[in-house]
């Protein structure tokens, strides 16, 4: 079997050739083909044929991701002799539920996050995933038991079911930095959360400033507060705190909720670590805050945010070079592991059949990702694929960031009733990095829960 790499670029090369087959059916690499996971695919399609059946499936993937998600499903045609029919929607949320409530839902549903799917469930219009589905999870999956938690939700009866199988995952408990100032200066990446303070204050001590924050996103102002917070809860508190935090079983006013803030606070709230002071993290647009990252002398030096940063880098930016990142690290003292902080997109049944059972064995095999990772703008948390079939180094560096995470957890504002997690979280962190105390803050949103329960 031929098992040489095919880099990002020579992807590019061939399918600009043409020696890369595109579009519905077509296979992107023939088995065989490149550092992909060939023997379980192999085996796979020798146990399946679905010939003649067909599998529909929708989700929020449009344009270019949605060419690449149906150039994996390709392998699943050509392994079964089944037929895929994707669809993607920008209004998906809205139309999976009309769809499955008239009866005519497709077999498969793409959910961008688990507070949908966990409300259909509880509707009774998602089918449980086959038995043996969190055996593998939790086997296979960084942080398995993870995954099997975010996919697990009551049914119509309030039994707890396993109902989504986690395939495209974001991550965000990372720290941007520049190289170049870096290396002029002498400082190594911090291992620790403790590193990371002594760093803050070391850039300080040099006459630099260490951080660039922006809060501003025009009617979505304060959102990147709530990541930061997000993160310092999963270092200083167990999972299942976290859990109980988002969850509302522990009020938001929590003294270990607050504390999570103030940690925030730490880096945000102090004139001399923030780029412009204090004052300006809220007033400064977060697409426009990894900028000081560039300037010469830099005017920051590190900046938290999620893999989808770069999209807002200066043009000609490249990453690994002109900038880089690191794991945003977990408090060695407090002996937690290494939480991860992100999102991702969850597979669920919403119209049982075999073929869509064949479907959800395909997911389980790396090649499932691989062909996606390939394609670039794709990571994942399944611990069998191969990294080298990242198509950048900068998503192979995320992807083990990911392989190394021993807790995983969803984003707490998007699993959080629209009104405090899209509303009164967002506001009460831009109350509180102008100046609001933190028990305050988090006692105000905590009432504002309380008055729509």
């Amino acid at each position: 079997m031929k098992r040489t790499l095919l880099t990002g670029a020579a992807i590019m090369a061939l399918t600009s050739s043409g020696a890369i087959a595109a579009g519905h059916g077509a296979l992107m690499f023939a088995p065989g083909e490149g550092d992909f996971s060939w023997d379980s695919f192999t085996a796979f399609a020798e146990a399946n044929d679905f010939s003649g059946q067909t599998v529909t499936i929708t989700g929020p993937w449009t344009g270019n991701e949605k060419e690449k998600v149906e150039a994996v499903f390709a392998y699943f045609e050509h392994a079964t002799g089944a037929t895929v029919n994707y669809s993607g929607s920008d209004s998906f949320e809205q139309d999976i539920v009309i769809a499955a409530q008239a009866g005519s839902a497709p077999n498969l549903a793409v959910f961008p996050q688990p507070g949908l799917a966990a409300d259909m469930a509880r509707q009774g219009l998602l089918t449980p995933l086959p038995e043996g589905t969190a055996e593998f999870v939790a086997e296979n999956y960084a942080a398995g038991s993870s995954w099997v938690d975010l996919g697990t939700y009551a049914d119509a009866d309030g039994n707890d079911q396993l109902y989504g199988l986690f395939y495209r995952v974001d991550l965000k408990s990372l720290v941007w930095y520049s190289p170049e100032a870096f290396d002029e200066a002498g400082y190594d990446i911090p291992q620790t959360m403790e590193e990371l303070k002594a760093l803050t204050d070391q850039i300080v001590a040099d006459g630099g400033t260490p951080w660039c924050i922006g809060l501003g996103s025009g009617a979505a102002t304060g959102w990147p507060a709530t990541d930061w917070v997000e993160d310092l809860m999963l270092r200083t508190q167990e999972p299942a705190v976290y859990d109980q935090w988002v969850a509302n079983e522990i009020p938001f006013n929590d003294p270990r909720v607050v504390a999570a803030i103030e940690e925030f606070g730490y880096f945000a709230r102090n004139d001399a670590y923030v780029n412009g002071g204090a004052q300006a993290v809220a007033n400064t647009d977060f697409r426009d805050s990894p900028a000081g990252l560039f300037t010469f002398p830099a005017e920051c030096y590190m900046h938290r945010q999620a893999s989808f940063i770069p999209a807002f880098f200066p043009e000609g930016t490249t990453v690994g070079e002109d900038a880089d990142f690191f794991y945003f690290p977990a408090i060695e003292s407090a002996d937690l592991g290494r939480p991860v902080l992100g999102a991702g997109t969850l597979f669920a049944i919403t119209s049982p059949s075999d073929a869509t059972t064949g479907f959800l064995e395909f997911l389980k095999l790396p090649v499932a990702h691989e062909t996606w990772m390939a394609q670039g703008g794709f990571l994942t948390a399944h611990g069998g694929v191969n990294l080298a079939t990242y198509a950048s180094d900068s998503e192979r560096a995320q992807g083990q960031i990911l392989a190394d995470a021993t807790t995983f957890r969803f984003d707490a504002s998007d699993l959080m009733p629209g009104e405090i997690g899209a509303g009164a979280f967002w506001t009460g962190m831009v109350d509180y990095v102008t100046g609001a105390d933190a028990t305050d803050v988090a006692t105000a949103i905590q009432e504002r829960w309380d008055s729509i329960q």
